[in-house]
């Protein structure tokens, strides 16, 4: 037999072997499911020996399992689970497999980071999967913004955020309001106006409809606080006034302390109760707020603005 012929007998088991192989792999993957267990979701937990065992087919192994872990994580949130063992090896495999997506390293790490239930709690792991999205890719910004983001918001780490988007604000076409944050850090660390410029930052720097809602979300949280601690504030001077609670926020616009019945940022009015406190009506539709809900409150499983199955 020629050479020739040899090369070309070989070659061809090997195509044959590697799409054997291919196949077995993606059945094993496909195996995956909300419900599965972690052995079986992870038959193959090494994200480095996954890689070279996808030969060549790093990237659609990856959006694979990023799609899995979509999956997983819409699945355990809509069941009302706190827990996401899942989470951190599949997006760890997923990023291994294709160090450049960055939607993985993005959504990923928001999903990681919120407080349960409406995400993992797991903002350290967040955290560490973003820094290892800048080191494969020194020049998204968008990354950088996410690091300081959780640094700030969800790790209290003030210096951190503000070195996270130091950094950023030198990156090439970065967001000019990475500038802003690093140097307002400083004098308006831990307080609202920070976090209200953060929320308006990704509001408007993305155009994805869960992330815009979740940070109009927020923003509205915000918003009703502020309202909240202010009605306090002046309940507080009528008492003092007075010798009494008001029974009615007609007293306090009588009394020039309120121009008018204060509405919330969904336009529904205030509710004062009898013992001075003020109340929002429909705290399903404020999910965040610190202030203003209902004794005994609580939050449904999945917040309004995300998906419920």
């Amino acid at each position: 037999m020629k050479a020739s012929g040899k090369v070309t007998i070989v070659a061809g088991l090997l195509l044959l072997g590697s799409l054997a192989g291919s196949v077995v792999l993606l059945r094993k993957i496909d195996r995956m499911r909300s419900h599965a267990s972690l052995e079986e979701v992870l038959y193959i937990s090494s994200p480095k020996a996954l890689k070279r065992l996808s030969l060549g087919y790093d990237g659609l192994l990856a959006d694979i399992y990023w799609t899995r872990a979509v999956q997983y994580f819409g699945a355990t949130h809509s069941q009302g689970s706190e827990h996401y063992e899942l989470l951190a090896p599949l997006l760890e495999i997923t990023t291994t497999l294709d160090p450049h997506l960055l939607v993985a390293y993005e959504y990923g790490a928001n999903f990681m980071a919120a407080k349960r239930p409406n995400g993992a709690g797991q903002p350290e792991e967040a955290a560490k999967l973003v820094e290892r999205g800048i080191e494969s890719n020194p020049h998204e910004w968008r990354l950088y913004y996410n690091l300081g983001f959780i640094y700030y918001m969800e790790l209290k780490d003030y210096p951190k955020a503000a070195a996270a988007f130091s950094q950023g604000s030198q990156v090439s076409n970065a967001h000019p309001f990475l500038k802003v944050l690093a140097a307002q850090m400083a004098q308006h660390a831990g307080d609202a106006e920070m976090a209200r410029m953060l929320w308006t930052t990704t509001y408007e720097s993305t155009q994805d409809h869960m992330i815009r809602a979740n940070a109009l979300a927020h923003l509205r949280a915000l918003r009703v606080d502020q309202d909240i601690t202010a009605m306090e504030e002046r309940i507080e001077m009528y008492q003092k006034r007075t010798g009494k609670l008001p029974e009615s926020f007609a007293d306090l616009i009588q009394s020039g302390l309120l121009p008018g019945v204060p509405l919330d940022p969904l336009g529904h009015a205030y509710k004062l109760m009898d013992d001075g406190r003020v109340e929002v009506r429909t705290p399903d539709d404020l999910p965040f707020i610190e202030k203003g809900k209902p004794l005994g409150y609580v939050p449904p499983k999945v917040p309004k603005f995300l998906p419920s199955d």
